[in-house]
């Protein structure tokens, strides 16, 4: 291989690794506590990471799967109404909004927040139905900024101090600006050398996220050391709520067939809380960055764990 090659065949066999290196992100971000000088540069890590994930949208492939527009429908008003309404209504029910507001404010960004842009990649991965996943993902993510403010509106006020029309606002310019950048990007160069670079691009992705991981767990490890109960019970919060959303999923979508309850699942609990971060912008408190850091732990661990019952399911569907 020519040197000026390499840094290319790097990157793909940095793209080739897939949930290995998504699991093992999380622990390299505790163990290198260098996340202060970049934990400024989030919402950047997260412009990025929504451009190259627009970059891999093919809008034919779209197409071709909103076939069943009213089903359609039903998963984006469970996924963005019934669950988010579900959470912050029982939050609100045992009080967690006047005792421990902060953490409100995580159950707020968590709830409301579209699927995470790379869940139809995971899906596939798991050989489920990458394609409704993607199709998803998609309408999840456009309807966001009118979605997220009603949220904001209800449960948000007393408890963070961003107006409920800014945080549309600041979505929406989020969204189109990726949007835009990457049609720009596949207009210039084109659908054949995009697909051409793939493995190339999924490194790049692996890099971004690596910054995007290291200024989130950077302060983690020094909090487990100082507040071990909070940091534990802060992470097994995560992961209740992720497996829960997964779990009510799948069985509201059951009659679907359980290859695609899963995938429906899968989406359901993989919440982009970085594009929520991204838009609040500056003032989130320290106890709802240290959530937002501790739930990377279900998001990157998920598709190991779920890999057992995704080779079950798909055997029998395939039988």
């Amino acid at each position: 291989m020519p040197m000026s090659n390499w840094p290319g065949a790097a990157l793909a066999w940095l793209g080739r690794q897939g949930t290995r290196a998504l699991a093992a992100m999380v622990f390299i971000g505790i163990a290198l506590p260098i996340g202060g000088p970049l934990k400024p540069y989030v919402p950047e890590a997260v412009f990025i990471l929504l451009v190259l994930s627009f970059l891999r949208v093919e809008p034919a492939a779209l197409r071709a799967h909103a076939a069943r527009p009213l089903f359609l429908a039903g998963v984006v008003a469970w996924i963005m109404i019934a669950l988010p309404a579900l959470l912050l209504f029982t939050t609100r029910l045992v009080g967690l909004d006047k005792s421990a507001p902060d953490l409100m404010l995580a159950m707020i960004l968590q709830g409301t927040a579209a699927p995470l842009m790379s869940s139809p990649a995971i899906a596939a991965l798991l050989g489920l139905d990458a394609a409704l996943v993607l199709l998803g993902m998609v309408t999840c993510t456009a309807l966001l900024p009118l979605i997220a403010p009603l949220f904001f509106a209800e449960f948000a006020s007393g408890v963070f101090n961003l107006a409920p029309i800014t945080l549309g606002l600041k979505l929406f310019g989020i969204l189109s600006g990726a949007v835009l950048l990457a049609t720009l990007i596949r207009k210039v160069a084109g659908p054949t050398w995009i697909a051409r670079q793939e493995q190339q691009i999924d490194g790049v992705n692996v890099l971004i996220l690596f910054i995007f991981v290291v200024a989130l767990m950077g302060d983690v490890g020094a909090r487990a050391i100082a507040q071990p109960l909070l940091v534990i019970g802060l992470t097994l919060l995560s992961f209740v709520l992720s497996f829960a959303f997964l779990a009510l999923t799948m069985l509201v979508f059951a009659a679907t067939g359980w290859r695609q309850a899963l995938a429906l699942g899968l989406m359901a609990s993989q919440r982009n809380m970085a594009l929520m971060i991204a838009a609040a912008g500056t003032g989130i408190p320290d106890l709802t960055w240290l959530y937002f850091a501790l739930a990377q732990f279900p998001i990157y661990l998920m598709p190991q764990i779920l890999k057992p019952l995704s080779s079950k399911i798909n055997a029998v569907h395939a039988s």
